[in-house]
């Protein structure tokens, strides 16, 4: 029971049912006090240890003294004017600093996680680019942001997408720890099925995701037709190409038998022609899949989001594929809370 850092409390946000368990038996307590304890935390969200009232108090004095529930500090929130979506800018115990966002649209209640501070891939496309990578999320970091949020929200989280900051594919393993435990029917409880996995395309991620036979979606960031052009904006490209990850998608299918939703960010002279229209639905001809277009939300002057004729003519072109079109326009892009603008630079907002 060592803390990892001296003088600090550590997190129990993050822990499993076992580990807590664990804990418990350290302080000489029966197995079912980390059951109550997991409840506490992730059923109930509660916050204070003292407040867990079905624990002996000198349990609770306990790991209050060397423990904590949280793992982040929320430090702001931005609502959009609506009222729909809102953006919480967290500190980590390290000094980092993460966001994410809460969306509210008529049943449906989305939450976007990070899991990285910041992001290695540096597709030029995206704000978290700017910020280079710094670290990864721990479980518990992963996880908390849930917890506000759902505390936060006067109605129960339905979704949970994992494309805030980051590369989730790139912090594997604590992804689909913190999956796992949205997921545990003695906590959160949010079906597998509720839960999205976003990745820009790292290929042997894929077949391991496949092959270890989780439940959760998989979400693919294509944003291209031929490999030249994808890796002018999305340089991992250069490493996995079109081709590459179509590959991995017809395997995941064929292995899961569920399909993948490819994610195509409109960009104004970049991906938005009728000829990319037509390139896209060659790619995919034959593959089951869902296709996801998000016409592109700007963080600064290097892109633009093509006009709503262009955007038009180019999803008429694409209905007529094989496979299901879906359009995303996000939501609170005026507090830089939609898909690409979130980022944190020089310790607090970049919209800022």
């Amino acid at each position: 029971m060592n803390n990892e850092i001296k003088n600090e409390k550590v997190p129990l946000t993050g822990m499993t049912q076992s580990e807590l368990t664990h804990l418990c038996k350290e302080y000489g307590e029966p197995d079912f006090r980390g059951n109550q304890l997991f409840n506490w935390i992730y059923s109930q969200k509660e916050r204070n240890i003292m407040k867990m009232e079905n624990l002996p108090k000198i349990l609770r004095d306990s790991l209050d003294e060397n423990y904590k529930v949280s793992s982040l500090q929320l430090s702001k929130v931005n609502a959009s004017s609506t009222g729909q979506t809102s953006k919480y800018l967290f500190s980590i115990p390290s000094g980092e600093k993460i966001e994410s966002v809460l969306i509210e649209e008529k049943k449906r209640i989305t939450v976007c996680l990070s899991t990285q501070v910041g992001c290695a891939l540096g597709c030029t496309f995206c704000a978290t680019a700017k910020m280079g990578f710094m670290k990864n999320l721990s479980v518990g970091e992963i996880v908390d942001q849930f917890l506000f949020l759902q505390n936060a929200s006067e109605r129960r989280i339905t979704n949970v997408v994992f494309m805030g900051m980051g590369e989730p594919f790139l912090n594997y393993g604590r992804v689909i720890s913190a999956a796992q435990l949205l997921n545990d029917p003695d906590g959160i409880k949010l079906g597998a099925g509720k839960i999205t996995i976003s990745t820009a395309g790292i290929v042997p991620k894929i077949i391991r995701y496949a092959d270890e036979g989780w439940k959760f979606k998989l979400a693919v960031s294509l944003n291209g037709t031929v490999d030249k052009e994808r890796s002018k904006i999305m340089p991992i490209n250069k490493k996995y190409s079109i081709n590459d990850i179509l590959s991995s998608a017809q395997y995941f299918y064929e292995k899961t038998g569920s399909i993948i939703t490819f994610e195509y960010v409109l960009i104004e002279n970049k991906t938005d022609s009728i000829g990319d229209a037509l390139k896209l639905k060659y790619l995919l001809k034959g593959l089951p899949c869902k296709v996801n277009v998000i016409p592109y939300n700007s963080f600064d002057d290097s892109f633009q989001r093509p006009d709503t004729k262009r955007i038009e003519q180019f999803l008429n072109e694409l209905k007529s594929g094989s496979f299901i079109v879906t359009v995303r326009w996000s939501h609170g892009t005026e507090i830089s809370a939609g898909c690409g603008q979130l980022a944190v630079m020089n310790g607090d907002n970049i919209e800022n």
